[in-house]
């Protein structure tokens, strides 16, 4: 299936696509465009304003995806989709750490890569890392060794 999202992909548009293709859709392909009016028909935009995936009521992409395809139940995933509301949102309404690690690192990527695929690539690998910290840490109540 085709997804679309705005170009020049940071914090909620990396973490989105990593849930579409961990969770939703492992043959997900990506399209980034400048708006809205341009994305191809039979491609399921988000993180674009006006997108039924993207900021609504408060919350980012991720979060409104994770509510739209009823991952919520995940606690890891609610605690990423925390993290990574306060990297996006930076507007402290959780108490999110990790957040502007992610942040930073998600930005020194965008400068690095050569494309959004590139930085995608790279962001997989980054996201299935805290998932999986973050999955072990609330099994164990601890920070994984």
């Amino acid at each position: 299936m085709k997804w679309a999202t705005r170009a020049n992909v940071h914090v909620d548009r990396a973490a989105c696509a990593w849930l579409i293709r961990r969770f939703i859709d492992p043959g997900a392909e990506f399209v980034f465009l400048d708006n809205l009016a341009e994305v191809p028909p039979g491609a399921t935009p988000f993180d674009m304003r006006g997108a039924a995936l993207g900021h609504h009521q408060d919350r980012c992409s991720f979060e409104t995806a994770l509510a739209s395809f009823d991952l919520i139940a995940d606690p890891a995933l609610e605690e990423i989709g925390l993290i990574v509301h306060e990297a996006d949102l930076a507007d402290d309404q959780y108490d999110a750490p990790a957040a502007a690690g992610l942040d930073i690192l998600i930005r020194g990527l965008t400068l690095t890569s050569q494309s959004d695929d590139a930085t995608l690539a790279i962001t997989d690998r980054l996201f299935d890392g805290l998932y999986e910290h973050t999955r072990r840490q609330l099994i164990t109540g601890r920070s994984p060794a």
